[in-house]
């Protein structure tokens, strides 16, 4: 009763979609966009013995460690679920799957987090249902296919939901950072997912350049020559974040201007993060052209002073007049896939 069952019928019919033990047919699991996985067997999750049967296995598991990552979380919601398998599954049940089940998690484990992998704009909803952080494939995706101006208006959602993502450029399931962008891009792009709200995922062999992405099923792989540059880059990176403090600051997107016959600015996305007398702007390139703006300043207090900026990734300095910024903004000259994480002092 814990399987989404078919009958012999459906096997002949479908041989790739269901499969036989001991006499009884039992559903693969599947995603109702693409073919039944062959290696999973599909859970009811509108049965309750089996939601009572996964709250026990969660705190089982989440006695042996802090977190758990949930795969496909999107597909046990009351409605795709239904959607997906219909009358095969039975009533529909007044209270969602993960609702029922991470509340029996938190009775017994109230600080294990949980994480969705979550698609289809569904992460919001999976975040109000009791998961810590939500996957941002939106995110990722923007960053890969499209422009700064559409990764600026993915961030411009409420806090309160962006504090709850999980950023990254590369997992398990996407191809390996190395391999789909530019040595330049992905530097551009972890610097944006590094220094934005939220929860950041770094893959196995991320940081150091491997290229091949073997199945997670496969218990070998090639050797790779690491690329020692771009892992002294990762580990700069990991340690400026670390000492800057920005978990702990307050995060506000800023602003950019260009002017009529310059509209590079759109290349261009920035924020600034503060906590008391503690400041930090980080403009990114996320094109292959060279790009200008004036980045509006969130802080009403920079006007009747100078101010030294120092770029913590490159270690330039920067000579600014407070009445300037407090007026025009921060004027920046970006090189192409280039960027400025700059303290403020």
């Amino acid at each position: 009763e814990y399987f989404v069952q078919g009958t012999h019928e459906d096997l002949m019919r479908a041989p790739s979609e269901f499969f036989e033990v001991s006499g009884t047919v039992i559903a693969n699991g599947r995603d109702p966009y693409f073919s039944p996985w062959q290696d999973v067997a599909q859970l009811n999750a509108f049965s309750p013995r089996l939601r009572w049967a996964t709250g026990e296995t969660l705190n089982m598991v989440a006695g042996q460690c802090d977190g758990m990552r949930c795969d496909m979380a999107m597909l046990l919601l009351n409605n795709i679920f239904e959607r997906t398998w219909g009358a095969r599954v039975g009533m529909h049940p007044p209270e969602e799957y993960w609702s029922e089940v991470i509340s029996a998690v938190r009775l017994q484990h109230p600080n294990v987090l949980l994480v969705a992998e979550a698609y289809w704009d569904l992460e919001w909803d999976l975040q109000q249902l009791g998961f810590d952080y939500c996957y941002d494939k939106r995110f990722y995706d923007r960053l890969e296919h499209d422009n700064a101006e559409s990764v600026r208006q993915h961030l411009t959602a409420k806090l309160d939901y962006q504090d709850k993502l999980v950023r990254f450029i590369e997992n398990h399931d996407e191809p390996r950072a190395a391999a789909t962008f530019s040595p330049e891009k992905e530097r551009a792009a972890a610097v944006t997912m590094m220094t934005l709200p939220g929860a950041k995922l770094l893959y196995e062999g991320q940081c150091e350049g491997r290229r091949v992405r073997p199945p997670v099923f496969l218990a070998r792989r090639p050797l790779e020559q690491i690329d020692e540059d771009l892992r002294a880059f990762y580990e700069k990176l990991l340690a400026a974040v670390k000492d800057s403090g920005l978990p702990e600051s307050e995060w506000q997107s800023c602003e950019r201007m260009g002017w009529p016959d310059n509209r590079s600015y759109l290349n261009l996305v920035a924020w600034c993060w503060s906590q008391d007398e503690v400041r930090y702007v980080v403009i990114v390139n996320l094109s292959e052209y060279p790009s200008q703006a004036r980045v509006q300043l969130h802080w009403n207090d920079l006007a009747g002073r100078g101010w030294q900026l120092k770029d913590v990734l490159g270690g330039a300095l920067f000579e600014r007049d407070g009445s300037e910024l407090q007026l025009q903004g921060l004027y920046v000259d970006v090189p192409a896939w280039r960027f400025h994480f700059l303290y403020f002092q």
